[in-house]
């Protein structure tokens, strides 16, 4: 199915319209023409170029404490324990043996605690070896301790530092060491227990299951020791982006088959792991482990600590810890955080906290909405009473108002062809002025009625074939949104115009997970749909799109919508983008998430109106619509800088 705005186009015509260019300082211009890139990005952004900062700073520490705090970090990037629960156990062992560092709550380091080295009271003890410490090009700490060679400098952020053993270091390392093969050894017979417990038929649902986690779910990286999992980055070994289903590479593809005492430990390890964290919430679970390694003692600490935040929500007795770190147990908690955890999310909001530089994500639950929400809603409220028929002085009330009397939404309101298309950009600006975004952006879809028209037929081939334009997404910068484009407006139009693409990417990407699961759904590319909302912390690390157009913070607030009694979960989301500065807060995200809700109901009272026959389209939103909203004026004008204090154009004007 063609377009919206371009049915009856013929296949030639559209071939040519799409070898036009589309960004919006280009409009009308053949695609790809130009000789030199618009923009060059700094030659430090990215990853890298923080491994580089990173190692830098720590080289400059002064000394071995203050530059493993740094590396633990990132420079302050990262929660330090992601850092720790991401080392092999020979490391593990090294750094509480010379730094009394570990992530284990039964091994915090208490005041007998080995003095770092350098520290006075080691001092005098006689140097017995000398190692290294060093950052890896993924991001992690590695060491090298006694009888292991040299690092390998090809796979270093920079250089090493030098750190000198003591006697008592090396006794200690070597009680830590032991520990931890007998830890392993014990772990690894149970998972094998535990998996033989499954049977052929029950070990291959579990691949299966792990393998959908693994294409439907945003890139990962997970460790079991050295060994690097991932759907991601240098050599992918699951299924992915990469390696389609059943790839001989795919590690997990490989065991189909394959008697399970033939598997190997780290793949053992790997399987159960991967299954216990899908069974305690879906395949979002997994990326929770990102960046660190894939055990039962790692899984078990991160059910633990869900299971507290949990329990702070929950009425008395809450749920019961693990009786131990055996699968039996740990599969007991996890169904039970599984079964409470939509319980969980009556009573408090639930989000994800994400930190961009290792993709890391852990689930928090929110406290309630205080001050700073409640003057932003209160500030968003009055502007939209302000632009739209709404009198309400809550966004409750609002949303209330739009589903109470939904008929204004398909008829042309201000500027825009529909209310729906006016409410989502007032919304927008509003929400992007009272809590300083950048960038702020909502996305949708274009025709109800002809998604609404395809369902009733079932035709989900179709939805499925539809393409990118079938999509909106309304992007609105602030007016000094241009301090960092080099204050150009032609910079920022291109910038939001790539950010809507992107997002009507994502609507595209979500939409099948909704859909039963046909032939058509399942080969479909597309991930699950999010659920619940996320703020993320210094993204512009690895995402292209991220680094060069400096998202460093965001929050991303997606909402579920019925159309036609079909609920779609993610089918719209609110999102905030903040190129530099301050990051956003969970303050910040609550009051983003009211505002979402409204987007949502205005959408739900729409498919209302469709479902009911009434016929409207979104045609706003197209990269010309956001060169006349940044720069004031027509397509084909060359961007001037931004004035002083600001461009006129709507999109500018802060509300």
């Amino acid at each position: 199915m063609s377009a919206p705005a371009d049915r009856g186009e013929s296949r030639r015509a559209a071939n040519a319209r799409k070898r036009i260019s589309r960004r919006p300082s280009r409009l009308g211009s053949p695609a790809g023409a130009t000789t030199t890139p618009d923009r060059v990005g700094r030659s430090d952004a990215g990853f890298p170029g923080l491994l580089g900062r990173v190692w830098h700073r720590a080289e400059q520490a002064g000394d071995l404490r203050a530059a493993v705090e740094i590396l633990l970090t990132l420079d302050g990037h990262v929660p330090a324990d992601v850092q720790l629960r991401a080392m092999s156990h020979s490391d593990e062992a090294a750094l509480k043996a010379l730094f009394g560092l570990t992530w284990r709550d039964e091994d915090q380091p208490a005041a007998s605690s080995p003095a770092a080295p350098g520290d006075d009271d080691e001092g005098d003890e006689e140097l017995a070896f000398l190692g290294e410490i060093a950052l890896s090009t993924s991001g992690r700490i590695v060491l090298r301790g006694p009888s292991q060679a040299p690092l390998d400098r090809d796979r270093l952020a920079g250089g090493v530092l030098r750190v000198p053993w003591s006697q008592r270091a090396l006794h200690l390392y070597q009680q830590e060491l032991s520990r931890a093969v007998d830890r392993q050894a014990e772990s690894v017979a149970d998972c094998r227990r535990w998996l033989a417990g499954q049977g052929a038929k029950g070990r291959d649902e579990l691949l299966e299951q792990a393998k959908e986690a693994a294409q439907r779910t945003a890139p990962f990286v997970l460790y079991q020791e050295n060994n690097q999992y991932t759907n991601f980055r240098d050599q992918n070994t699951l299924t992915g982006k990469t390696l389609w289903p059943g790839h001989p590479d795919c590690t997990l593809s490989s065991l189909h088959g394959v008697p399970l005492e033939l598997w190997s430990d780290s793949d053992v390890q790997l399987v159960v792991c991967l299954s216990l964290l899908i069974a305690s919430s879906g395949f979002g679970r997994v990326e929770e482990a990102n960046g660190t390694q894939i055990t039962t003692d790692h899984v078990a600490f991160m059910l633990e600590r869900i299971r507290r935040d949990y329990n702070a929500i929950l009425p008395a007795p809450g749920i019961a810890p693990a009786a131990s770190h055996r699968v039996a147990d740990l599969a007991i908690l996890a169904d039970d955080l599984r079964e409470r955890r939509a319980e969980v999310g009556k009573s408090a909001q639930l989000y994800r906290e994400i930190h961009g530089a290792l993709m890391h994500k852990i689930e928090r639950v929110a406290g309630t909405v205080a001050g700073p929400a409640l003057e932003a809603e209160a500030a968003i409220c009055r502007d939209l009473r302000a632009r739209l028929p709404l009198t309400g002085t809550t966004l409750a009330e609002l949303g209330d108002e739009v589903v109470g009397d939904l008929a204004w939404l398909a008829k042309p309101h201000g500027d825009y062809g529909t209310g729906l298309e006016s409410l989502v950009y007032h919304t927008v600006a509003a929400v992007a002025s009272a809590l300083r975004a950048d960038f702020a952006m909502s996305r949708g879809m274009r025709s109800l009625p002809a998604l609404i028209a395809a369902m009733r037929d079932e035709q989900w081939e179709q939805i499925c074939a539809w393409d990118l334009t079938h999509y909106f997404c309304c992007v609105v910068p602030l007016p000094d949104t241009g301090r960092h484009f080099g204050d150009s407006l032609s910079a920022v139009a291109d910038t939001a115009w790539a950010m809507s693409s992107r997002m009507q990417y994502n609507s595209w990407h979500f939409v099948p997970g909704n859909l039963p699961r046909t032939r058509a759904v399942v080969e479909r590319d597309h991930f699950v749909p999010p659920t619940i909302p996320d703020i993320s912390l210094y993204s512009d690390q690895h995402h292209h799109g991220h680094v060069n157009n400096k998202v460093r913070f965001s929050i991303r607030s997606p909402q579920a919508v019925t159309v036609d009694g079909r609920l779609f979960n993610g089918f719209i989301d609110l999102r905030l983008l903040r190129c530099e500065g301050p990051p956003f807060t969970e303050q910040d995200l609550l009051a983003a998430h009211r505002v979402s809700r409204l987007v949502a109901a205005a959408t739900g009272a729409a498919a209302e109106l469709a479902a009911a026959g009434e016929h409207f389209e979104v045609t706003a939103f197209d990269s010309p619509w956001h060169w006349r909203q940044v720069t004031g004026t027509e397509p084909g004008t060359a961007g001037k800088s931004v004035p002083p204090t600001g461009h006129p154009g709507r999109a500018h004007r802060a509300p």
